[in-house]
C-alpha cells in the first residue's frame, strides 16, 4: 500500500464545499501535504483556476508534486512555512486570492516514517521538524532546556497535568546519557504518567510528543502568523478554512474569527471608533465542523479535527 492510500485526507469534502471554489479562481492551501484536499480544489476550478501549494516539508511536496502531475500548469508549488504567507504570494506578483485552506494536521507519511522522529509508536531518531533543514531537534529540547522550561513547554503545548513529574525524570534521566531516541522518551513517560481511562483511549507519551512537535515548529506562532497574512492577500468575498487537531489551535482560530466578524474592534479605551464599525468577515461556522462517525470509523486521526470558515467583506 502506497503513501497516498495510507494518508486520508480530513473533511475532505466539507472543506472544499465551504471554500466555495470556482472555476478560474486563485486558492491557497497552505499545508499541501500528500495532496488530497489540493486534488479536490483543483477539480472545481479547473480548467483556468490555479492552485498554490505550500510545505514546509520537502518531501510532502514531492508527493503532491507526483499526484497533482496532471495539473502541472495549473500548480504552483513552494517551499516554505505557511506563516510566510503573504510575502510567497507577493512574490509571486498576485494581487490576492480567491480562497485558502489550512489543514493543521501532521501527514501519515509523516508519522509513518521512523526517521522523521514523530511517532512514540516507531523507535527513530528524536527529531521531529516538519523542515529538515530547520536547526532545532527535539532532543535538542529534551537534553538542553532546564527542568522549569521544559515542564513548561510540555503542560502548556501539550495540556498535559503530568509534566511537572515528566520534566523531572527527564533531567534526571539525561545525567546518565542523553536521549536520543523516541523510544526512549515514551518508555519514560509511559512509566512516569499513572495509568488512567484516558490512558486506554490514548497513549501516555501522546501529549508530551505533540508539546515538543509544536515547540520544534514553533507551530502556534506560525498560525498566529498565517491569520494575519491570510486577511491580508484574501480578496474581497474569499474564503478562509482551517481545520485544527487540538484546543490550543482551535482557540486561536476561533478567537481570530470572533475578532474579525466584530463590528468594532477598536480598544475599550478609543473614544471614537476608528475602524469604521464594519466588520471584516461572515462567520460561516458558528460551531465546528467535526467529522462524522463513518469518517471517523475509517480514519480514528479525524476524531479531533475542527474546521472553522469566514468570508472576507
Amino acid at each position: 500500500m502506497g503513501i497516498r492510500e495510507k494518508h486520508e485526507s480530513v473533511l475532505l469534502e466539507e472543506a472544499v464545499e465551504l471554500l466555495d471554489c470556482k472555476p478560474g479562481g486563485t486558492y491557497v492551501d497552505g499545508t499541501i501535504g500528500g495532496g488530497g484536499h489540493a486534488e479536490k480544489i483543483l477539480e472545481r476550478i479547473s480548467p483556468n483556476g490555479m492552485l498554490v501549494g505550500i510545505d514546509i516539508d520537502p518531501h510532502a511536496l514531492k508527493i503532491a508534486e507526483e499526484r497533482l502531475r496532471k495539473y502541472t500548469a495549473k500548480v504552483r508549488l513552494v517551499h516554505g512555512n505557511f506563516s510566510e504567507l503573504q510575502n510567497i504570494i507577493g512574490g509571486m506578483g498576485l494581487e490576492g486570492v480567491d480562497g485558502i485552506l489550512l489543514d493543521l494536521g501532521v501527514s501519515m507519511f509523516q508519522l509513518g516514517d521512523a526517521l522523521r522522529g514523530f511517532s512514540f509508536n516507531l523507535d527513530g531518531p528524536l527529531d521531529m521538524r516538519m523542515d529538515p533543514g530547520a536547526t532545532v531537534t527535539a532532543a535538542d529540547l529534551v537534553n538542553k532546556l532546564s527542568e522549569r522550561d521544559l515542564k513548561d513547554i510540555i503542560r502548556h503545548y501539550g495540556e498535559e497535568k503530568w509534566a511537572g513529574r515528566i520534566a523531572r525524570k527527564v533531567v534526571e534521566e539525561r545525567k546518565k546519557a542523553p536521549f536520543r531516541t523516541t523510544g526512549q522518551l515514551a518508555t519514560l513517560v509511559e512509566r512516569v504518567v499513572p495509568g488512567s481511562a484516558d490512558s486506554r483511549r490514548i497513549h501516555p507519551a501522546t501529549r508530551t510528543f505533540q508539546a515538543l512537535r509544536i515547540a520544534v515548529n514553533e507551530e502556534l506562532q506560525a498560525l498566529a502568523r498565517f491569520l494575519e497574512s491570510a486577511m491580508a492577500v484574501l480578496n474581497k468575498g474569499g474564503r478562509l478554512v482551517v481545520i485544527s487537531f487540538h484546543s490550543l489551535e482551535d482557540r486561536i482560530v476561533k478567537r481570530t474569527f470572533s475578532y474579525w466578524a466584530r463590528s468594532c474592534r477598536c480598544p475599550k479605551d478609543t473614544p471614537v471608533c476608528e475602524c469604521e464599525g464594519k466588520p471584516l468577515v461572515k462567520l460561516l461556522t458558528r460551531k465546528p465542523v467535526r467529522p462524522g462517525d463513518a469518517e471517523v470509523a475509517k480514519n480514528p486521526r479525524a476524531r479531533s479535527a475542527k474546521m472553522r470558515a469566514v468570508e472576507k467583506l
